[in-house]
C-alpha cells in the first residue's frame, strides 16, 4: 500500500550540507524530512581522519562526525527517513518526491544536497586502500603525507591544482598521465612543469596500487606505458586520484538549470536555484572547494532560503501532516 507524507521541507540528502540544513530548518520548526539516499552520511563516511573540520581538538572518524551531525538533527526535531528518492516533480506545488519503495513526500520545498562522489580509476586495488593512503582530495588528506612521495593521476586543472597543492606536504610528487601533453590551463601548466618538486610520467596508466594489510598502508603504484608492455613500479606512500567528480543530479536533469558538468547551478551568494522553493547546498553545486565545512555552510544557507521563502508563501509548520 502507497503512502504519503506532506511537510514544508524535504532535504534529499545527509550528509554535511543536508544534516547542517536539517538543524538549522528543524529549530526553525519547519518539521523537515531528510531522506538519506543510497549513502546515508555522504563521502565522509569512507573517511578515516578528518583534521580540518572546526570544533575538535584531536582529529575525528569521518563516520562518526556525520553520526553526531545526523543526532543532532534527529534531537532538534528533524524525521530522518532511511529511503532512495527516484523521481522528483518540480512543475507541481507542493512537489512531489516518490521514493524506492513507492512512498510520496509533498513539501512545499526541498533542499537538493546529494553531494558529488569522485571518479575512480576502477582498481580493486584503489578500492582496498581508499582511506589507507589512496585518496580523492589533496586538501582534505595532503597534511598527512608531510615529507613523503606521492602520485597524482590525472591531467586537467583539479590533477594539476591537486600536485601543486601537495607541494606543501609532500616530499616529491609524481604526475601520472596517461596522455602526452595536459588538458589543464597554460598558466597551471606552466606552475607545474617549474616546480622542483614536480615530475610528470607522460603516457602512463596505473595499473595496481600497491602496499601492505597490516598496518594498511600503501608503498607504491605499478603503472605500465599506454603504447606498449612495459611495466614499472614507483615507490610512493599516497595515489590521489584527479579525474574529476559527478555531482549526484540525473533526478533533476533537464528540470533544473545546470552546467555542462552536471552541477546545480544557484545564484551567487545564495543557495537559490532557478525553480522557485528548490534549494541546492554543498558538492551538488560546488566544484571549486568540495569541503565538509563549505557544504555544512551552504546547507545553512539553504535552510535560512527555504525558511524565508515559506514565510514569503504564508505557509506555516502547523500544516504539516502525515497520511496513508
Amino acid at each position: 500500500m502507497s503512502s504519503s507524507s506532506s511537510t514544508p521541507l524535504v532535504i534529499v540528502g545527509s550528509g554535511p550540507a543536508g544534516c547542517t540544513a536539517a538543524i538549522y530548518a528543524a529549530r526553525a520548526a519547519l518539521k523537515p524530512i531528510m531522506v538519506t539516499g543510497m549513502a546515508p552520511g555522504g563521502q565522509l563516511t569512507i573517511t578515516t581522519d578528518v583534521e580540518n573540520y572546526p570544533g575538535f581538538v584531536d582529529s575525528v572518524q569521518g563516520p562518526e562526525l556525520m553520526e553526531v551531525m545526523q543526532k543532532q538533527a534527529e534531537r532538534m526535531g528533524t524525521q530522518i527517513v532511511n529511503e532512495t528518492i527516484t523521481s522528483i516533480d518540480v512543475d507541481s506545488k507542493p512537489f512531489r518526491l516518490h521514493s524506492e519503495s513507492g512512498h510520496t513526500f509533498e513539501a512545499q520545498t526541498v533542499i537538493f544536497a546529494t553531494g558529488a562522489s569522485a571518479r575512480w580509476l576502477g582498481l580493486k586495488s584503489e578500492e582496498q586502500f581508499q582511506g589507507y593512503g589512496v585518496s580523492a582530495c589533496a586538501t582534505c588528506d595532503g597534511f598527512f603525507f608531510r615529507d613523503k612521495d606521492v602520485a597524482v593521476v590525472g591531467g586537467g586543472n583539479t590533477a594539476v591544482e591537486e600536485a601543486l597543492y601537495l607541494t606543501h606536504h609532500a616530499r616529491k610528487v609524481t604526475l601520472i598521465h596517461r596522455r602526452d601533453r595536459l588538458r589543464a590551463e597554460h598558466i597551471l601548466q606552466q606552475r607545474l612543469f617549474a616546480h622542483e618538486k614536480i615530475d610528470v610520467l607522460w603516457n602512463h596508466t596505473v595499473e595496481d596500487v600497491l602496499g601492505i594489510d597490516e598496518p594498511r598502508s600503501v608503498n607504491g603504484v605499478r603503472v605500465r606505458a599506454v603504447n606498449g608492455t612495459e611495466e614499472k613500479t614507483l615507490s610512493v606512500e599516497g595515489v590521489f586520484i584527479a579525474i574529476g567528480h559527478d555531482p549526484a543530479t540525473a533526478l533533476l536533469r533537464g528540470k533544473v538549470d545546470m552546467d555542462e558538468q552536471g552541477y546545480l547551478l544557484v545564484r551567487p551568494g545564495t543557495a537559490t536555484t532557478n525553480v522557485p522553493g528548490l534549494f541546492a547546498a554543498g558538492d551538488v553545486c560546488d566544484k571549486v572547494y568540495r569541503q565538509a565545512v563549505t557544504a555544512a555552510g551552504m546547507g545553512c544557507m539553504a535552510a535560512l532560503e527555504a525558511e524565508a521563502y515559506l514565510a514569503a508563501q504564508n505557509v506555516t509548520p502547523a500544516g504539516a501532516s502525515t497520511s496513508s
